[in-house]
C-alpha cells in the first residue's frame, strides 16, 4: 500500500462497508461488466506528445572552459551549442 499524505483519514471498516453499500444502491454507480471494460479506451494520452525532432541525452566531455564558457551565456545554453554542432556537421557534408 502506497504511503498516506499527512492527515489522511482512513475509513474505519464500518464507515467502508456503508461507502459500498452506498454506492452498489446508486443506479448510476454500477460496476462495469467485462464487456463493457474491453470496450474501453482512455479518454485522453497522458504526459506530453511526442515531438517529431526529440533531442538524445548522452554523456559527452567538454573541457571545462569551454562548459563555463557556454554556461556563462545564460539560459538556452545547451541549445546554442547544439546548434554550433549542427553548423560544424553542416558544414562538414558540404
Amino acid at each position: 500500500m502506497p504511503k498516506l499524505k499527512p492527515g489522511t483519514i482512513v475509513p474505519s471498516v464500518e464507515e467502508d462497508r456503508a461507502i459500498t453499500a452506498a454506492a452498489r444502491a446508486d443506479a448510476d454507480a454500477a460496476p462495469l461488466t467485462d464487456a463493457q471494460w474491453k470496450k474501453a479506451k482512455a479518454s485522453a494520452r497522458v504526459g506530453r506528445p511526442p515531438k517529431a525532432d526529440c533531442k538524445e541525452q548522452i554523456a559527452l566531455r567538454v573541457d571545462a572552459d569551454v562548459l563555463a564558457w557556454y554556461r556563462a551565456q545564460g539560459a538556452g545554453w545547451q541549445t546554442r551549442m547544439n546548434a554550433v554542432l549542427r553548423a560544424f556537421r553542416d558544414a562538414a557534408i558540404a
